[in-house]
């Protein structure tokens, strides 16, 4: 039995999950706290303020990041992870509106 050195595309495989992980937790972060003051957002509003926070790199007042390109698939991936988990809910009748 012989041990194979750990492959390099492995490591860089592991960088990239771990960088996609972070950007979901930022973003996930963002809608949050966005829907936190606001209550309630209709989900194209949502999407505009999430990416428009990335791009200025502003998670919340006072709170800085390192500013990234994400997109609307990006955000809308986000928001349906957390109708999922329960963190977000639709209003009824309205389902474009988002509530925290």
């Amino acid at each position: 039995l012989r041990l194979l050195p750990q492959q390099r595309y492995l490591r860089t495989e592991r960088a990239e999950v771990s960088a996609l992980e972070r950007k979901r937790n930022v973003l996930c972060c963002l809608i949050t706290r966005i829907l936190k003051v606001e209550k309630q957002l209709h989900m194209d509003n949502l999407v505009f303020r999430v990416i428009d926070a990335c791009q200025k790199g502003e998670l919340g007042p006072g709170v800085q990041f390192l500013s990234f390109c994400c997109h609307s698939v990006d955000v809308l991936s986000c928001i349906l992870h957390l109708l999922n988990q329960g963190y977000l809910r639709r209003q009824e009748g309205r389902p474009h509106v988002l509530e925290y």
